[in-house]
């Protein structure tokens, strides 16, 4: 259908749909003048004038036309159409039985059939791009292994992988420094997802459970007051090159209206296990379990803290809000790194701090003794990677508590549940973790255990009271890498 109509268009602007500007060229008559060739002439228009009897015929083109106008008395009779100046004509420069000629109505059909060309063939190219495009995800959705098959699950590298999505959205991510797919194809694929159940509440807003083309994926709908840590979030994923196993992977954002009111969507993966903090509720693991959930979230960890130098690198992040609700279980049993609504990013290559411009503060049963009693450094992106080790810590304290070891496993809890109310302010806080300087207690049966002893020195080591004594998230990583390729050693350098 497409071709047909591209050749109607063609064939039309080929048959004068031209500019309605350019000259429209008649043959007059032409006699009596120095400028008659032979007995006609080419112009834009024709005249015709009677002087006692004299008779002159010709042509004017350009500014040389203004006469007709300018010595009415003179030039009696102006035509515009072939020969129209050939016999004696009527005042108003038309034969006997002739219309006056209609210029400024030719023009203006002009214009008119020019513009709907135009329209036509501009709906007619976005038609043919959509269908493409549809084609193109629908080719390649083809490929993918179902939900329900547990043969998707596969390691790539050794903090873990997730095939579900990698080749729908490897295929249409942009070629620059940014992971996120196209703007306007997220807007596409926003404007096709389906909401099914809500799978999470909190105070930033809700998660959905959405459908896009047979696949799950997450829909964060955010507070209208939490409008900045959804303009963080959708900044750093669209701009930063963020693809790792152990970061919630990315799909898109858009800002929508519903019922009078603005919705703020950030599209990801979906895990239906939820939540690190969801999934302790209720289950236990063993070591092996344990010790792979601490070594991916610090794979993550690192990736984050990390500046990249290459082509498509990325600068230095620090989350600034980690804690086990912000942290997803994948079906491989590892763990990715969400929310970067706190985010803060530096460059040393490019000399550069991003704090942001976020009112909201992390979470303050995480918060480091440094935020805490405000001397943390500000102006020193350092500062902000130390207080992300703190919180790691106390993730990795909630795993440990909910490890079987020889049959024994507590209940969960989070950090500090002993020392302070559910819902702890900033004060109650400063006072445990500044002044008291206390810290979660271990259960004995740790100890008892090579790998959750050497975990248990970790978190230990997080907690330091100065934050450059902390270690850093690559040491943790090298330290938990070593557990995981030989438990038996315990000569582990720390």
């Amino acid at each position: 259908m497409g071709v047909p109509l591209l050749a109607v268009l063609s064939l039309c602007l080929m048959a004068g749909l031209a500019d309605p500007a350019a000259p429209q060229w008649v043959e007059c008559s032409c006699e009596h003048l120095s400028t008659c060739k032979g007995r006609t002439c080419r112009g834009e228009v024709c005249f015709h004038t009677e002087n006692d009897g004299a008779v002159k015929r010709g042509c004017f083109s350009g500014d040389a036309k203004l006469q007709c106008h300018s010595h009415p008395s003179i030039y009696t009779t102006c035509c515009s159409t072939d020969l129209c100046n050939a016999n004696k004509m009527r005042p108003n420069g038309t034969r006997r039985g002739e219309d006056p000629p209609r210029d400024q109505d030719r023009s203006s059909s002009l214009v008119v059939a020019l513009s709907v060309s135009f329209l036509l063939l501009f709906v007619l190219s976005l038609g043919i791009f959509c269908l493409a495009w549809r084609f193109l995800i629908r080719r390649r959705c083809r490929r993918l292994p179902p939900l329900d098959d547990p043969d998707d699950v596969k390691e790539k590298v050794p903090c873990g992988g997730d095939g579900t999505y990698g080749d729908m959205f490897d295929e249409f991510c942009t070629s620059g420094s940014g992971t996120g797919l196209p703007y306007l194809v997220q807007r596409t694929v926003a404007r096709q997802i389906s909401l099914v159940e809500c799978v999470g509440k909190g105070r930033y807003g809700e998660v959905w459970r959405g459908t896009w083309m047979g696949e799950n994926v997450a829909v964060k709908i955010f507070s209208s007051r939490d409008e900045q840590s959804w303009f963080r979030e959708t900044e750093i994923y669209n701009t930063v090159q963020l693809r790792h196993d152990n970061i919630l992977g990315f799909i898109g954002s858009d800002m929508t209206s519903k019922n009078s009111s603005t919705q703020l969507w950030l599209i990801t993966h979906f895990h239906e296990l939820g939540s690190l903090y969801d999934f302790l509720q209720n289950t236990s693991v063993d070591p092996e379990g344990c010790l792979r959930f601490c070594l991916s979230i610090a794979c993550g960890l690192v990736h984050l803290h990390t500046e990249i130098l290459s082509t498509q690198g990325k600068p230095a992040i620090a989350h600034r809000d980690l804690k086990s609700r912000n942290i997803l279980v994948k079906r491989n049993r590892q763990c990715c790194i969400a929310d970067l609504g706190l985010a803060v990013i530096h460059s040393q290559t490019n000399d550069y701090l991003d704090i942001g411009n976020n009112p909201r503060v992390g979470t303050k049963r995480y918060m480091a003794p440094e935020v805490l009693d405000e001397s943390i450094r500000t102006d020193c992106f350092e500062s902000y990677k130390q207080t992300d080790i703190w919180a790691l810590g106390l993730v990795l304290w909630e795993i440990t508590r909910r490890t079987v070891v020889n049959g024994i496993v507590e209940d969960y809890r989070p950090p500090f549940f002993d020392a302070v109310l559910s819902d702890p302010s900033f004060e109650e806080m400063k006072k445990v973790v500044c002044v008291d300087q206390q810290r979660p207690s271990v259960h004995n049966r740790l100890c008892t255990h090579p790998t959750l002893s050497a975990i248990t020195r970790l978190m230990k080591e997080c907690w330091f009271q100065s934050p450059t004594a902390r270690l850093t998230a690559l040491r943790i990583r090298k330290t938990l890498s070593k557990l995981d390729q030989s438990p038996d050693k315990l000569k582990l350098d720390i």
